[in-house]
């Protein structure tokens, strides 16, 4: 791609989630939604492939259908209270349609069944940034209303983490399988945004550092699916002993990194005498954590068929920058240990 319109695209993708990050009026926050949706488009089907093509377009109708019902909701509350301003949506028809739309719109359960379908149509770039970067928009809302019927949070958070861990049990596509991930760590947000929203934000960078660590491991290794990481022990010894630490860090596994949301989490639930849902959670979080196993076990304990005498596969050298990488890998392994200090920034 021309480097200028990629320079364009890329910047037109900063502006819609800025636009929509500062926008207290809905119109605004709508406009930033429809410009993120429009500058992605191009860098999803870009490869010219089949699939590609085919995930832009499903991205695209799905994308397009939440805007749709979100306008919608916001004319109606507009037309109902007179107000336009996010943080003063009161009636409990607009903000269930506003939730319905912008659960489609980041892919939780059971609107979530376009995500692992474009994802797979996506080379891993650009499948990274829907993943990490799309989801920043449509979460800003989510945090700026106010659920009257605190039960549609609760309800789409425990279907998002059982729907997000039993679809990857039967998955070989890594990108498929990250699809699934990604609806079960926003099922733990959207579960816990009303009783602690500094709670859901501090999960979300957690979710946004650990992806992005993931994503960026995939592509050095050029793996897309379980078989193809059985090879990575002669590409990149050193990464594929960090890389299980990864997945379990994803899995919520102490003493890693990702264990420190989950367990925050658990805590503020049974605060709110909510025990009965914290622990139906975490049990769906080790259907999550099979699958992160399964990786694990592919990666490092199987050997990929090889005729040739040699140990080392013909290959060329990766430009990937590798700085990104390792600054992820290691916060995405090691920051349990700073989970006071987050709870004083996050003022939990």
């Amino acid at each position: 791609m021309n480097p200028y319109i990629l320079s364009t695209l890329l910047f037109s993708l900063g502006l819609g989630t800025t636009i929509t990050l500062t926008s207290s009026h809905w119109l605004f926050a709508w406009m930033g939604l429809e410009i993120n949706t429009l500058a992605i488009l191009p860098l999803m089907a870009q490869q010219h492939h089949p699939r590609a093509v085919e995930a832009t377009m499903k991205y695209f109708l799905t994308q397009a259908t939440g805007a749709a019902t979100l306008l919608f909701a916001s004319t109606t509350n507009a037309w109902l209270t007179g107000q336009w301003d996010i943080l003063q949506m009161s009636h409990p028809l607009t903000i269930t349609m506003v939730i319905l739309a912008l659960s489609l719109k980041v892919g939780l359960a059971p609107l979530h069944t376009w995500l692992p379908e474009v994802l797979q149509g996506l080379d891993l770039t650009t499948g990274l940034i829907l993943s990490t970067w799309q989801k920043l928009a449509p979460f800003a809302l989510f945090l700026q209303i106010q659920p009257t019927n605190p039960a549609i949070l609760v309800m789409l958070g425990i279907t998002s983490t059982l729907v997000g861990g039993w679809g990857g049990l039967n998955q070989t596509q890594l990108r498929k399988i990250l699809a699934y991930s990604s609806t079960a760590h926003l099922g733990w947000m959207i579960l816990i945004l009303q009783f602690s929203p500094s709670l859901a934000l501090l999960t979300l960078i957690m979710y946004l550092i650990m992806t992005s660590s993931t994503f960026l491991v995939f592509k050095l290794n050029k793996s897309t699916n379980i078989n193809m990481l059985a090879t990575s022990w002669t590409k990149a010894p050193a990464l594929t002993t960090l890389t299980p630490l990864i997945l379990l860090s994803l899995g919520g596994l102490p003493p890693l990194t990702g264990f420190m949301p989950k367990w925050l989490i658990l805590q503020e639930l049974t605060k709110q005498e909510l025990a009965p849902i914290a622990t139906l959670t975490a049990l769906t979080a080790l259907l999550s954590l099979y699958f992160y196993l399964r990786l694990t076990y592919a990666m490092t304990l199987t050997m990929s068929p090889n005729n040739v005498t040699g140990t080392t596969p013909w290959r060329l050298p990766s430009l990937q920058l590798t700085l990104p990488l390792a600054t992820l890998t290691m916060t995405t392994i090691s920051l349990l240990p700073l989970t006071p200090t987050m709870t004083a920034l996050f003022i939990l």
